[in-house]
C-alpha cells in the first residue's frame, strides 16, 4: 500500500524563519511597501541564486522587506500554515535581533511579543505547535554574537528555549563564539550550532568541543571522521539534518550520496527537516518521499525519526507527551 507522505505527522528542528518566507508572500511586502526587488526572483517567481555566497545576499535582500513586528506576525502564520499542508506539527524556527530590530533589546522584544503571538495563534487555531531558537549571524562576528547573547540572557522564557548560531560556517572558529555560548547556556537555553554543512567535521567536533552544544545543524560530514561520528554517538548528539539543501547547494551531488543512512546505521541520531524550503525547493513531503525512495525507509522510519526530533526539541515535557501521542495515533 502507498504511503501518503503528505499526511504523515512531521516534526522539523531546522528551519530559519526567514528563510521559510514563500516568495509570493515577500512580492505582496514588496508591493504593499513599493520596494523593488529587482533580480531577486526568477522567471518562475522563485528566488534566484547560483552558490551559497549569492543565497545569503538573496535572503538579507528578502528581509529588507520584513521590517517590523507586524510583518513577522504575519510571516509566522504563513510560514506555520504552509509547512502545516504537508502535515508538520511542531517546528523550531531559528530567527535572529539581527533581522528583528537592528540588535536592539528593546526593539526585539517587540518583535519577539509578535512572533510568540502569531504561534499562539497556530496553536489554537491549526493545532501546530513550534519553539523559537535565538540565532547570531557568524559572519558578523564575535563581539555581535555576545551582544546577541546578552539579549538572549533578557529574554528567555515562553516559546525562546533555544539559543544557536546560523549564517557563513566558513567565518572565524567556533571559540571565538565560546563566550557567547556560555552567556546562552548559563541563561538556561539549550544550544545547536550550524557546522559540517559547507566545512568538514573538524567543524562539528570544535563546536563539541568549544560551544558544547547538545544538537548540530546539519553535521553531515561528520561522516568523513570516524572518530567525529563516535563522539556524536557517545555525547548522543541529534543532528538537524537538511538533505533537500544539501543537494541544492551542491554539498553532495544527488540523495544516494547523501550520508543521512549511513549516519542512522552507524548509531548517530538523525532528524530531518527543510532550512529555507522555498530558497530550496523543497517541503518536508519531498523530502519524505525522496528519502523513501532513496533507502527504501518506510513509515516505521519516519515514525522512529520524529520520535527522534521529540526527544532532541527544544520544548517542555507537556509538549513532547504531546506530539508523541500524536504520532504514536497517526503512524498506525
Amino acid at each position: 500500500m502507498e504511503v501518503n507522505y503528505k499526511n504523515l505527522p512531521k516534526c522539523e528542528l531546522h528551519v530559519h524563519l526567514e528563510g521559510a518566507a514563500p516568495p509570493e508572500f515577500i512580492r505582496q511586502l514588496a508591493a504593499e511597501k513599493k520596494v523593488n526587488l529587482l533580480g531577486l526572483f526568477d522567471d518562475n517567481g522563485d528566488y534566484s541564486f547560483h552558490n551559497f555566497g549569492e543565497f545569503l545576499k538573496v535572503y538579507d535582500k528578502a528581509c529588507e522587506v520584513l521590517d517590523g513586528p507586524n510583518e513577522f506576525y504575519r510571516l509566522v502564520i504563513e510560514a506555520l500554515k504552509d509547512s502545516a499542508n504537508h502535515g508538520v506539527i511542531y517546528t523550531e524556527f531559528f530567527v535572529s535581533p539581527d533581522f528583528c530590530g537592528g540588535g536592539d533589546l528593546v526593539a526585539w522584544r517587540e518583535y519577539l511579543a509578535a512572533m510568540e503571538s502569531a504561534a499562539s495563534y497556530c496553536e489554537d487555531n491549526m493545532s501546530v505547535y513550534c519553539r523559537f531558537i535565538l540565532t547570531p549571524i557568524r559572519h558578523l562576528g564575535p563581539k555581535q554574537a555576545s551582544i546577541i547573547a546578552g539579549i538572549a540572557q533578557e529574554s528567555i522564557g515562553g516559546r525562546l528555549t533555544g539559543f544557536g548560531m546560523g549564517g557563513d560556517e566558513q567565518f572565524g572558529h567556533p571559540k571565538d563564539f565560546s563566550y557567547a555560548f556560555d552567556m546562552a547556556r548559563e541563561a538556561g537555553y539549550q544550544l545547536t550550532n550550524h557546522a559540517g554543512e559547507l566545512v568538514g567535521p573538524h567543524s562539528v567536533f570544535d563546536s563539541l568541543e568549544y560551544l558544547k552544544v547538545e544538537r548540530i545543524g546539519h553535521g553531515v560530514r561528520a561522516i568523513e571522521d570516524t572518530l567525529v561520528v563516535q563522539r556524536l554517538i557517545d555525547e548522543n548528539i541529534t543532528l538537524e539534518v537538511n538533505p533537500g539543501s544539501n543537494i541544492f547547494l551542491g554539498i553532495y551531488d544527488s540523495l544516494n550520496l547523501h550520508p543521512i543512512q549511513r549516519l542512522r546505521e552507524m548509531g548517530v541520531q538523525v532528524t530531518v527537516s527543510t532550512d529555507d524550503p522555498p530558497f530550496f525547493k523543497t517541503d518536508m513531503t519531498k523530502e519524505y518521499t525522496n528519502l523513501a525512495k532513496a533507502f527504501n525507509w518506510t513509515k516505521d522510519t519516519f515514525l522512529s525519526l520524529n520520535k527522534c526530533a521529540v526527544n532532541a526539541a527544544f520544548c517542555d515535557t507537556k509538549t513532547k507527551e504531546i506530539l508523541n501521542q500524536i504520532l504514536e495515533r497517526e503512524y498506525v
